[in-house]
């Protein structure tokens, strides 16, 4: 408790300490456009903005680069930007604000306030507060594909998927990052508050603030006159313009998209203690906790810098100490943006950095470059560090992917003909892929994305993404599709390697449901010989039930091609012989067992 009402009291300096930072970070900052038009080239980004705040006095302001870049359109400082997770303070402060006026406490069970939320075990219903959604400490991993792959505007059917991730680690054992967890929250605050997350973020802060530019909407952003179109850099130095990703239902962990200058009056609000023009906009008490630590992310020991260590998260920020100096920052990443939005407490610095350069180093550069120089620190060739780092990587991948050729089956094919694999394939922690087969090409289809699956080895398939002009990215990606057969030789499931250090994830057969008429499934019905045994088959109302004497009755769903599963009974099927219009002479159970045939009796 001391040591955070140090911390507070530590962001409201005094009067004539601000006096000595107006003119003198402005000189602080001279020459500064040279270095960051060096990093632009060096990096080989689109273009970037980025805004420095000293007290409450936006200091420095500028676009670098091209926010269009085959029409040369130049960044401004209005710029538009996805911000990607540098939203999670926003969402995160709205519960400091219920907390505020009584409507929750960031220690109550979440689930007292979301009904709709189900996590694995009884353990994680009882424990899991909604502190520990805002400091990432669930236990959870990430299982971004889930969203990502599997995108949908239906919240609560996002959420419902929580139900089925198992953890990593009990709750408040380890520091893992979940974006579903920030869905939560603003599930939360719409729940409690009667708006939509959007209504909030607009309200609370985008007026306040007067962050006129600012939006949670992905119709408006990427239609506005002044926003910069997404891309990512390719061999090594190639600008690729890619499609816009409209991040939908998970909108409280990423979909915020703003410029520099807006982003400016949000950093205000931190380095002040939580005011704007001298009004309240975030409570001093709130403020405080965000920007301490909740949770320890890592070790966060030095390396390469000895002055830059710890590594912890507060609420909806990350903690570090930047040589000599604390700093709260948070990135963001979306399809064909970066950012970063870092402000320094106690010397009441703030810097925003937006680029529309996909999973960037250009943010870190810049933020820290910056920083040198307002505390004036002996530099740090930041931008050269990045560089090195890049080639390094760069050199890494390609011995990979060879790597990668040399341990390819050749002279291998699939193990069935091509439409054999057509059909859906279910996880409930994720979603439903279709896989289709359009002339002799196999696709693999998840939500709104659309993947062509190059044939490697067996039934070893590699994904390609194909943007929305038709065309398939050529580079390599190791989230292989690896199908599989169940003891009837058919397709019964496919694994995908969503992340490098899991197990690859299962997506078992999904049989299309076919409602038969009461004619058809009329042909089915009657008794059946197994040896001495009598297997009655009958309707009740539009459901076909088998029973075998001496077990109970089993209800069945139509699968496909006259084969009916048995309900509670997994791995057990019924195939009944095609007879046209006229009465099934035989059925077949299909079981782990193998293949029992039954005559129909006269």
């Amino acid at each position: 408790m001391k040591s955070t009402l140090i911390f507070i009291l530590s962001l409201f300096i005094s009067v004539a300490a601000l006096a000595q930072g107006g003119n003198d970070a402005k000189t602080n900052l001279s020459g500064i456009d040279s270095l960051l038009q060096r990093v632009l080239k060096d990096q080989h980004a689109a273009g970037f903005a980025v805004a420095v705040v000293k007290g409450d006095e936006v200091i420095y302001s500028k676009g670098f680069g091209y926010r269009d870049v085959e029409n040369k359109k130049p960044v401004t400082p209005n710029t538009l930007f996805a911000i990607g997770s540098s939203t999670k303070a926003f969402t995160a402060s709205l519960l400091g604000l219920l907390e505020k006026n009584g409507k929750l406490k960031l220690d109550d069970r979440a689930i007292n306030y979301l009904p709709s939320l189900h996590f694995y075990n009884d353990e994680m219903n009882n424990q899991i507060t909604i502190r520990d959604l805002m400091a990432h400490r669930t236990g959870l991993t990430r299982y971004d594909y889930s969203w990502v792959l599997f995108n949908t505007s239906n919240r609560d059917s996002i959420i419902a998927r929580v139900k089925y991730m198992a953890p990593a680690a009990g709750v408040r054992q380890k520091w893992f990052y979940n974006n579903f967890m920030y869905l939560v929250q603003g599930r939360i605050v719409e729940k409690i508050s009667g708006k939509t997350w959007e209504q909030n973020i607009k309200e609370k802060f985008f007026d306040p603030l007067e962050m006129t530019r600012s939006t949670t909407d992905f119709k408006t952003f990427i239609s506005d006159s002044d926003v910069a179109l997404p891309y990512v850099t390719i061999k090594d130095s190639v600008i690729h313009k890619i499609d816009y990703y409209n991040i939908n239902g998970m909108g409280p962990a990423g979909s915020i998209n703003s410029s520099v200058n807006d982003m400016a009056n949000w950093l205000k609000v931190w380095i002040s203690g939580g005011y704007y023009k001298k009004k309240e906009i975030l409570p001093s008490s709130y403020v405080g906790e965000a920007a301490s630590a909740q949770m320890v992310m890592a070790g966060g020991l030095p390396n390469q810098h000895k002055d830059v260590f710890f590594a912890n998260y507060g609420l909806g920020w990350m903690l570090e100490s930047y040589r000599g100096h604390y700093r709260v920052e948070h990135g963001g990443n979306i399809n064909g943006f970066s950012a970063n939005v870092a402000f320094f407490p106690t010397e009441r610095l703030g810097i925003v950095v937006l680029t529309n350069q996909n999973v960037s180093a250009v943010p870190t550069i810049v933020t820290s470059s910056i920083a040198d120089r307002m505390f004036n620190l002996k530099p740090v060739d930041w931008n050269g560090e990045a560089v090195a780092r890049a080639k390094a990587a760069s050199l890494n991948e390609k011995q990979v992917a060879k790597n990668a050729k040399k341990e390819l089956i050749l002279n291998t094919a699939p193990s069935h003909p091509l439409k054999n694999y057509v059909g859906s394939f279910e996880n409930p922690a994720y979603g439903v892929i279709k896989i289709i087969e359009d002339k002799n090409v196999v696709y693999a289809i998840a939500s709104d994305n659309k993947l062509l699956l190059k044939h490697l080895h067996y039934d070893v398939f590699e994904p390609h993404s194909i943007d929305k002009d038709g065309v398939a990215d050529t580079s390599s990606s190791k989230m292989l599709f690896n199908f599989a057969s169940n003891n009837e030789g058919k397709i019964s499931g496919l694994t995908v390697q969503l992340d490098a250090d899991r197990e690859p994830v299962l997506f078992n057969f999904k049989p299309e449901v076919k409602i038969l008429s009461e004619k058809e499934l009329g042909n089915f019905t009657g008794e059946y010989s197994l040896g001495q045994v009598v297997v009655k088959v009958s309707l009740k109302g539009s459901t076909l039930v088998v029973f075998v004497p001496g077990q109970p009755e089993y209800e069945t769903e139509y699968a496909n091609d006259n084969t009916f599963v048995l309900k509670n009974l997994k791995g057990y099927s019924v195939k009944f012989e095609a007879a046209g219009d006229k009465k099934s002479p035989s059925l077949s159970f299909i079981q782990p067992n193998g293949v029992f045939k039954a005559i129909r009796k006269n």
